[in-house]
C-alpha cells in the first residue's frame, strides 16, 4: 500500500486528498496477537512497561514487543511517505496528518483490549505537518477526532458544512483557547454500551446495566455511571471514584455535563443513575 501511494503522489494532480488506512499495528483478532514484520519484535525484547500497564495482569507481556515492533514499522512507513513528499515538493502545499482510531490497553481493564473509558483505550495519537502548521506547537486542549475534518477543510481554505459536530482546531495553533469546550465526548460499543466524557482533570463514563438478555446496542434509555478517574491526580487510573462520597458533586456535574453531549450528538433520549455501590 505505502508503495501504491508513493506512486500515486509522484504523478498527483493538485488538489488531492489522500487515505492511507494501515491494519498492521491493530491487534489481529483472528489470532488474538499483533503481527510485527520478521525481526522487529526482537528488537523490544525487553521492552518498557507503560505505568498503567505495569501494575495490572493482562496480555501486555507476551505482546507488547510485537507491538513496539509494529509501531517503528508504522514509524519507517510514515517516513517513506514524508521523503516522497519532499521528493517531489508536494511537501510546501501539502497537510499531512497521522491519527488512529483507538488504542490499546492490552486487555488489563476488561476481557478484551480497547473498548473501555481508560486512557489506554481513547488517548490516541495526533500529529500535523504541513502549510500552516509547521509551528513546533503540543497542543495541550483536548480535541477529538471529528474535530479532523473541519480542520482539514479550514486549513484548505474550504467552508465547513454547518452540520459538522466537530470543530476545527486552527484557532488553538494560534493560542486562540477562550472559546474552545476543553473536553472530548466518546462513545462504546460491543462490550459495554457506555458513553463518557474526557475533560482535563477527569474521566467519567457510565454504561447501560448488564442485565438478564443484555446486547450490545448503539443506544440506550438507561445508564449508570461506573467510572471516575482524577486524572490530575491519578494518571494511570488505578483508583475509580464513582461512587465515593467525597465527589459526588464531581460526579453530579459530569453526569449533566454528559447527558447534554448525548443530547447534542443525536444520541437516543436517556438517563444517567449515580454509581449503584457508593461508599464513604
Amino acid at each position: 500500500m505505502t508503495g501504491r501511494a508513493r506512486r500515486f503522489l509522484r504523478s498527483a494532480r493538485q488538489p488531492f486528498f489522500l487515505t492511507l488506512s494501515y491494519l498492521e499495528v491493530h491487534h489481529q483478532n483472528d489470532t488474538d496477537t499483533f503481527d510485527a514484520p520478521k525481526g522487529y519484535a526482537q528488537r523490544y525484547a525487553n521492552p518498557f512497561v507503560p505505568g498503567d500497564l505495569r501494575p495490572l495482569p493482562g496480555s501486555w507481556p507476551s505482546q507488547l514487543a510485537d507491538y513496539y515492533g509494529c509501531v517503528a514499522k508504522m514509524d519507517e512507513t510514515v517516513g517513506d511517505i514524508r521523503r516522497t513528499l519532499e521528493e517531489t515538493g508536494l511537501d510546501k502545499n501539502t497537510i499531512l496528518a497521522f491519527v488512529s482510531d483507538h488504542a490499546c490497553h492490552f486487555k488489563t481493564r476488561n476481557t478484551e483490549y480497547k473498548r473501555s473509558p481508560h486512557e489506554g483505550s481513547i488517548h490516541v495519537p495526533l500529529v500535523v505537518e504541513g502549510p500552516g502548521f509547521n509551528r513546533s506547537l503540543e497542543i495541550s486542549e483536548l480535541v477529538s477526532q471529528v474535530d479532523l475534518m473541519p480542520t482539514l477543510l479550514e486549513a484548505a481554505g474550504l467552508a465547513v458544512p454547518g452540520s459538522v459536530q466537530g470543530r476545527s482546531v486552527l484557532p488553538l495553533l494560534d493560542r486562540k483557547t477562550e472559546a474552545w469546550r476543553n473536553e472530548a465526548f466518546f462513545q462504546m460499543a460491543e462490550f459495554v454500551t457506555g458513553r463518557g466524557l474526557r475533560t482535563p482533570q477527569y474521566t467519567y463514563a457510565a454504561m447501560a446495566p448488564k442485565i438478564p438478555g443484555w446486547r450490545a446496542v448503539k443506544g440506550a434509555e438507561k445508564y449508570v455511571e461506573y467510572i471516575l478517574y482524577d486524572n490530575y491526580a491519578d494518571p494511570f487510573q488505578q483508583v475509580n471514584l464513582a461512587g465515593r462520597a467525597t465527589h459526588q458533586k464531581v460526579a453530579a456535574d459530569l453526569r449533566q455535563r454528559l447527558l447534554a453531549r448525548m443530547k447534542e450528538a443525536g444520541d437516543t433520549a436517556a438517563t444517567i443513575e449515580p454509581a449503584w455501590f457508593p461508599y464513604p
